[in-house]
């Protein structure tokens, strides 16, 4: 299949929403170039997962690292790592998909745009379910019962996830999975995503989690937390845990 990509620019032109929003899309206008990239399958897939039950939020989470899993991943990376590609997918080519599952879109450009069009980054829905399964399929996790068990294991340590997402140093796959494994071995998930009160503590949104990563990033190059073997790894993330849980122990 042909995928057109959009123009440079497309994020500020305002016809190409309101032709989303009338059903007007055009491949042939001036808000998509003449690049395409040729793909044999793009099944969809949830884009966005920021409202919603726990249960539903959920469900589309693993519905995307699936399809992600098994349709788009084995593309080159300039092309399942390039968010024009994605919005140029979802603008063009799955309108009646987005509508069904986000009607809030046809509410304003606002909604649209956070839906639709969020930048390519770690807070944008796709771009962490892509790199979900890019991890996963990298660490050979080829059953379907553990390829659940760790986007679930992503999903229960989101806020973390999303955190070593801003890291290029900790961003790949060996990382990631001995990190969630450890996690899960060491049944510290509830500890890792708590938050850190404290009289001493000014931020307010400020996690065990996080912290222990910044310890982790500051140790680097002396301690290359990236390349430790998991017994290794398990024994620094254990030990910043504790010592932060000691420094300010964990109230509930």
């Amino acid at each position: 299949m042909e995928i057109r990509l959009l123009e440079d620019g497309y994020r500020n032109n305002t016809k190409m929403y309101e032709d989303f929003i009338h059903n007007r899309i055009n491949t042939e206008a001036d808000y998509f170039s003449k690049e395409v990239i040729l793909i044999d399958k793009v099944p969809s897939f949830p884009i966005y997962m920021g409202k919603g039950s726990d249960g539903l939020k959920r469900e589309y989470f693993q519905k995307a690292i699936f399809t992600l899993y098994n349709y788009y991943i084995e593309t080159p990376r300039d092309i399942h790592l390039n968010g024009k590609f994605w919005h140029s997918l979802f603008v063009g080519y799955k309108r009646n998909y987005v509508l069904d599952l986000y009607p809030k879109v046809l509410e304003g450009k606002n909604e649209f745009e956070n839906i639709v069009l969020k930048p390519f980054d770690w807070e944008n829905y796709i771009y962490k379910s892509v790199l979900a399964a890019e991890y996963i399929k990298n660490a050979n996790i080829t059953k379907s019962v553990e390829i659940e068990h760790y986007i679930n294991l992503i999903y229960d340590n989101l806020d973390l996830y999303n955190y070593i997402l801003k890291y290029r140093l900790f961003r790949n796959s060996d990382f990631v999975i001995k990190l969630l494994t450890i996690i899960d071995e060491e049944n510290i998930s509830r500890e890792m995503k708590a938050k850190i009160k404290h009289p001493s503590i000014k931020e307010q949104d400020l996690r065990y989690g996080r912290q222990v990563i910044l310890e982790l990033n500051k140790s680097y190059p002396v301690i290359m937390a990236p390349s430790l073997s998991k017994n290794d790894l398990k024994k620094l993330v254990v030990e910043n845990l504790e010592l932060l849980l000691s420094k300010y122990p964990h109230q509930n």
